[in-house]
């Protein structure tokens, strides 16, 4: 696998507070990485980062050999890097079929072509994140899952190679992250790259290939995802720290 997203110590405070320290990471393509840490260790504000929402104060974020550090966010998603949010953005007057057709005109790929090519598009994408059977529904009429389906599908369709994906499990059963799972899998199969934030420890370890801890801003621990279990730092963070101890955590 080849190296798509390189970040190279990234540091970014907000008044007196260090939101980032020095944090270093990869993804590579066709890989799901694991981005893990206790409530306000800074992921959110990483992603955020990447998608040129805040500048860094110090340090590079790199995108297929390019840097892109400070980019504005359209030109980030045109480069090839999209992201879900936890909660859905999706516009609730449009149906599932509209709200994906929307996202996919956006792209400077399709945004030119004819209605037919547009319209496979789209039910391409309903159908690839599993939402083919309800394209004439509109958001409000959806379960928690099929918004999170929904969120995805609106970022295929941008046509990303990397995927930010941003507690995509949280509320869902376990039949449905399980669903879930399977989607994002066939994702990376396709050579997507996927970083991955997520309380939940039995689904997030059981799809990612790879896990980056941070606490309190700084990288704490990389590895597989048994090692990151079994590593007494990363038991320490989560149980000392603002996270739950429960049975999802660890």
């Amino acid at each position: 696998m080849s190296e798509l997203l390189r970040i190279e110590r990234i540091a970014k405070s907000f008044g007196g507070l260090q939101a980032l320290s020095g944090v270093s990471l990869s993804a590579m393509r066709g890989e799901v990485l694991g981005l893990i840490g206790p409530n306000g260790a800074g992921k959110t504000t990483l992603f955020n980062l990447i998608m040129g929402l805040f500048r860094p104060d110090e340090g590079r974020i790199c995108f297929k050999e390019r840097e892109i550090t400070g980019w504005p966010t359209h030109r980030v998603v045109r480069a090839g890097i999209a992201r879900v949010y936890q909660l859905a953005q999706a516009c609730r007057s449009k149906s599932v079929f509209e709200n994906v057709e929307l996202s996919l005109l956006t792209d400077r790929i399709f945004a030119w072509q004819p209605g037919s090519r547009c319209r496979a598009r789209t039910l391409a994408v309903c159908a690839q994140v599993g939402l083919s059977d309800v394209l004439h529904r509109t958001p409000q009429m959806l379960p928690q899952a099929r918004l999170r389906q929904l969120e995805l599908a609106r970022a295929v369709a941008t046509d990303p190679d990397l995927l930010l994906l941003d507690e995509p499990f949280a509320g869902l059963t376990a039949t449905e992250v399980g669903a879930l799972s399977e989607v994002i899998a066939a994702l990376r199969a396709g050579g997507m790259a996927i970083v991955l934030v997520d309380h939940n420890m039995r689904g997030l370890m059981r799809l990612v290939d790879r896990v980056v801890v941070i606490n309190f801003g700084r990288v704490l621990a990389e590895g597989l995802p048994q090692e990151i279990l079994s590593s007494r730092l990363v038991q320490e963070a989560y149980l000392s720290g603002t996270a739950s101890s429960g049975p999802d955590v660890l």
